[in-house]
């Protein structure tokens, strides 16, 4: 049986002229208004005029292959490499299927079902958040980011993890996405403490406060702005965002964290930090390699 790897993303554009088709595949069928893909474009400009997600999926793909020795193909959820044709070109019998959206796995995986060649098996490898490589990899960027702080900065310094909002009203209808992401960032705190004892979980990137037909949207919270708020209340002079809901550089990190939050912290009086994001580190490829591996019935991995 001929069996390969799907890695599936969110998705982002290479040509800004696509911005409107994307912005329309997000809101599932409806035109965004003209001052929304305004708005994104310029957030793509403010970053260079390109996300690096494509470049960075497209890398850790190749050393994946090449650590499983099966063929291992990237896809988009919301543009294009879409999944639909990146199964027809694959051709594989039965395709293990890795979300890089680690808390919403089913939702990528159902994706590639839907669209799936009839008599391909999909086999999805579920949530991953808690993954104890994984949790270690995110600790490890943190310890990397303060190894040469003084123990009076590191004092003065709150770790803030962050990870993507949602609708509450997912969360209402019984989305476990709220509570697999506080869980995996109790988990890495537990890992750092002993450098930054005082650790909180934000939740970033909030969509727009009204959807189709001017209906008001919550979003998860807290924010970013509300815990930088209560952060310079309590006196503290420093923050480090450990973005451990994303895995990868892209717009929510590079605009929304590294332009917008280091802004909206220094306007505090904050000085404003990030740690790495994993990218295609080889330490990141095993990670992925050691949920995938188990799944193929080839070989060993």
């Amino acid at each position: 049986m001929r069996e390969a790897v799907l890695l599936i993303a969110h998705g982002t554009v290479d040509d800004l002229a696509d911005l409107p088709a994307f912005l329309r595949n997000i809101r599932r069928g409806h035109e965004a208004s003209p001052e929304l893909v305004a708005e994104l474009r310029r957030r793509y400009d403010a970053i260079g005029g390109s996300s690096p997600l494509l470049g960075i999926t497209r890398s850790v793909t190749a050393k994946l292959e090449a650590r499983l020795g099966v063929p291992v193909r990237m896809a988009m959820r919301l543009w294009k490499p879409y999944p639909k044709d990146v199964l027809a070109e694959l051709g594989a019998e039965r395709v293990v299927v890795l979300a890089l959206a680690q808390h919403s796995a089913s939702v990528y995986v159902d994706a590639v079902t839907a669209v799936a060649p009839p008599g391909t098996e999909i086999v999805g490898v579920p949530n991953w958040g808690q993954e104890p490589d994984l949790v270690a990899a995110f600790a490890e960027k943190v310890r990397d980011a303060v190894h040469t702080w003084s123990e009076d900065e590191r004092r003065e310094t709150v770790l803030v993890l962050s990870a993507h909002s949602l609708p509450v009203a997912i969360i209402d209808a019984g989305d476990p996405y709220e509570r697999e992401a506080c869980a995996a960032a109790d988990a890495v705190a537990a890992r750092v403490r002993d450098v930054l004892a005082d650790v909180r979980i934000a939740f970033q990137s909030q969509g727009m406060s009204t959807g189709p037909g001017g209906r008001p949207v919550a979003w998860l919270g807290p924010d970013l702005p509300a815990t930088f708020d209560a952060i310079a209340k309590e006196g503290k002079r420093r923050v480090l965002v450990a973005p451990i809901g994303f895995l990868v550089d892209h717009v929510e990190v590079l605009y929304d964290l590294d332009l917008e939050a280091k802004a909206l912290a220094e306007a505090r009086g904050l000085a404003f930090f990030r740690t790495e994001s994993l990218n295609d580190d080889d330490a990141f490829v095993s990670v992925l390699a050691g949920l995938v591996g188990p799944h193929l019935q080839g070989a060993s991995h």
